[in-house]
């Protein structure tokens, strides 16, 4: 495997800043890779985003150029993927879009005792105080886009992780959803290789209970 990364150093990662995925180069082989976390949102959300703000702009007598506006609608990009029989999504589930998200640990919203929000921890129960594994990801080379208005225009690498039913210790915490976790080369190889009809699969199955624990961790500077 390839890096382009240069030497990584221990960071947390939040949505549209850069992280650390593994992709397929053009000649087939994998390749370590920063791109921000945010896929594209559907064009159904940033038309009806960019019809609410010509609606109010009009209702302040402006004068509107709607392709323009939706042009450049801001979009901050869809984190999770979750209903991949979507249309959006369809044309980016093959081996060519597909990545590996590492992750030592990851994080659910949850609250203290004082009902303030406090994010509960999750990460592999292992002998290792890090142990490494992957998301199943999704990634767009080269997308332009609004990320924010202030910066206008943007060409640049994104992806997101599949999410499946939750299973404990998540489910107690978030029940809505997890993210698709890779714990064997084999499952690695096939999310990124394997036909959709065997590779989606992988998040159709239900998550191995057992395997994560939930644990005290400070944030990375």
């Amino acid at each position: 495997m390839t890096a382009n990364v240069g030497n990584l150093e221990p960071r947390d990662t939040y949505p549209d800043y850069a992280a650390p995925i593994v992709r397929l180069d053009t000649d087939g082989n994998r390749e370590l890779a920063l791109a921000r976390w945010g896929m594209p949102s559907s064009r159904k959300a940033l038309f009806d985003a960019a019809s609410k703000r010509a609606d109010k702009l009009r209702a302040k007598g402006k004068d509107v150029d709607f392709d323009r506006l939706l042009e450049l609608e801001p979009d901050a990009g869809t984190t999770n993927v979750r209903n991949t029989k979507s249309a959006h999504w369809r044309p980016w589930l093959s081996p060519g879009n597909r990545c590996l998200v590492p992750f030592t640990a990851f994080s659910e919203p949850g609250r203290d005792a004082e009902g303030r929000y406090k994010p509960v921890w999750f990460r592999l129960v292992d002998d290792d105080p890090e142990p490494l594994a992957f998301f199943a990801g999704v990634h767009v080379r080269d997308h332009t886009c609004v990320r924010k208005m202030k910066t206008g225009l943007e060409t640049c690498d994104v992806f997101a992780f599949l999410t499946t039913e939750p299973v404990e210790p998540v489910r107690a915490i978030h029940p809505k959803a997890m993210p698709v976790i890779l714990t064997t080369e084999e499952e690695r190889e096939t999310w990124m290789r394997a036909d959709w009809s065997e590779a989606g699969e992988l998040q159709s199955r239900v998550q191995p209970e057992g395997v994560l624990e939930i644990f005290e961790r400070k944030a990375v500077a």
